[in-house]
């Protein structure tokens, strides 16, 4: 495991449509796939799942008041007794998490260098820790390697949208590719595919197929590893 490097083991888990497609508005999958993606993700026992701005929204909601307070500069680990956690890039500071914590997994929050100080102090006053992964830009490689140090994390299950594994994996930082073949065919033109690194030269990695199994509901489990 990349461990040995002081970066996480990366495993990247989505159930995408056959051509590619992961937005599943409009799909119609049959009753025995339910579940089925939380079960086989559970299976990986990883200590934290790391997920885009957008897709966090759903879990934040929260709303932010004037917040006068002091900050010093740098990272902030907030006190918490969790053992498994929730990441988010964050660029901007535009989350506003109304606690520390999701279902029992601790927080955080990767910002840059750009954020508010009003933000900082009101992710302090809530209890949810956040890294400065760059000054205007995130450094995914010091992300990571901050995640290891300053959290012990060993192993992450990315699960973000087409944009933020696409980065992750041009930036050869996925390990493994974990992938739940749903029994659709999206033929939408312009529909966010698994992985839409935004770069043309260089953006095609090799894999090396690890296991197949058939799943329920006509789901399909390919596992890879990055080669």
């Amino acid at each position: 495991m990349r461990v040995k490097n002081g970066l996480p083991y990366v495993i990247c888990h989505r159930i995408p449509s056959v051509d590619g497609k992961i937005v599943m508005d409009d799909w119609r999958l049959p009753k025995a796939t339910d579940g089925e993606y939380d079960r086989t993700a559970a299976t990986f026992k990883a200590d934290a799942w790391l997920a885009g701005r957008v897709s966090m929204e759903y879990y934040a909601g929260g709303k932010r008041g004037p917040v006068r307070a002091a900050v010093p500069a740098g990272d902030f680990i907030a006190a918490h007794r969790a053992r498994t956690f929730a990441i988010t890039l964050d660029p901007s500071g535009k989350l506003v998490f109304k606690r520390g914590d999701i279902d029992g997994e601790h927080v955080i929050v990767v910002l840059t260098g750009k954020t508010p100080k009003a933000h900082l102090a009101y992710l302090r006053e809530k209890g949810v820790s956040y890294i400065i992964g760059g000054r205007t830009e995130i450094d995914l490689r010091g992300v990571m390697r901050k995640l290891r140090t300053l959290f012990g994390i060993n192993k992450i299950l990315l699960e973000g949208g087409g944009k933020i594994n696409g980065s992750l994996l041009a930036a050869g930082l996925i390990d493994e590719l974990s992938v739940l073949v749903a029994p659709v065919a999206d033929g939408r033109v312009g529909v966010s595919t698994m992985l839409d690194a935004g770069i043309s030269k260089g953006s095609v990695t090799g894999l090396k197929l690890i296991s197949h199994k058939s799943r329920p509901g006509g789901i399909v489990w390919l596992r890879y590893k990055v080669v």
